[in-house]
């Protein structure tokens, strides 16, 4: 007994002496675009206009650095993807998914010689990496690991809104007192301890470094819609398509929902019917 409360004891000591550095991290809560997302809310749908205009950012910009390795290209012309046409039966039919796939170089295998080749690529491929291996991304990444981007939008809190904030947050001229490492840069909406970075008046502000420099900017990417392409616009572009990315069974669980709930309200309506049916002439007393 007296072991398990010694046990105990250490342990709420851990957690209290733990407690100031995990309050001491802080940033600032994610921040969506102006107008929120098309598919926010019960009723809400992916603009397909707009998941093609991100998934341009994501493979001018976001590729040479992050994978999506869970993303098929077929995925693409998939129902509420961003080149989904109905004309085509099947995704791997989709002309402008194998007109995308085709841009790529995938390795394989030849079957005749076992050598390994490079071929173009099918829908039924998924998105190249853009490094061999974890330690070639670090190695181009001043040690940095970039994470995959496939589950990003549903794996970090805030989800779309988290991407925007950081794609858009970058502050160019950090807070006087604040030393920021080579390499890094300061962010307000990377989640971080800059205490020990700290020495102007007051507490240390809020945020992070992030090693990534800043990815976009005004007319990096030119739409083919010609929609405007500041920075904002290609942050929430990018945004939405990675959302997509993450859950692209999002407009169809919406929808079996909504008739889940209509069947519901009718099953009731019957069974009510019924009852007083059934009893009407019935004396309860």
């Amino acid at each position: 007994m007296l072991r398990k409360l010694t046990v105990l004891a250490a342990a709420v000591g851990l957690a209290l002496a733990a407690a100031p550095a995990l309050a001491a991290s802080t940033h600032k809560e994610p921040e969506g675009p102006p107008g929120g997302w098309s598919f926010e809310g019960p009723f809400g749908q992916y603009d397909q206009e707009q998941l093609q205009r991100g998934y341009k950012v994501y493979r001018e910009v976001c590729s040479s650095c992050h994978s999506m390795n869970l993303v098929a290209f077929r995925n693409l012309g998939d129902p509420g993807g961003p080149f989904w046409d109905p004309k085509y039966k099947s995704s791997v039919e989709n002309g402008y998914v194998k007109a995308i796939a085709k841009d790529y170089q995938i390795a394989d295998i030849d079957r005749d010689t076992g050598d390994p080749i490079k071929r173009p690529g099918t829908p039924a491929d998924h998105f190249v990496a853009p490094f061999a291996n974890e330690a070639a991304a670090r190695a181009s990444n001043g040690g940095a690991l970039p994470p995959d981007m496939s589950l990003l939008a549903r794996a970090r809190e805030g989800g779309p809104a988290y991407i925007y904030s950081i794609v858009t947050g970058y502050v160019t001229t950090p807070p006087a007192g604040l030393k920021v490492p080579a390499g890094k840069f300061y962010n307000p909406f990377m989640q971080g301890d800059l205490s020990s970075f700290w020495t102007g008046q007051g507490p240390a502000p809020e945020g992070g470094f992030i090693a990534m420099p800043p990815p976009l900017a005004d007319n990096k990417v030119q739409f083919d819609d010609k929609s405007p392409s500041d920075l904002k616009s290609e942050a929430k572009d990018v945004a939405a398509f990675l959302m997509w990315a993450a859950d692209p069974k999002m407009e169809e669980r919406k929808q079996t929902g909504l008739a889940v709930m209509i069947f519901l309200v009718l099953f009731s309506g019957i069974l009510y019917a019924s009852y007083r049916a059934l009893w009407r002439n019935i004396d309860h007393h």
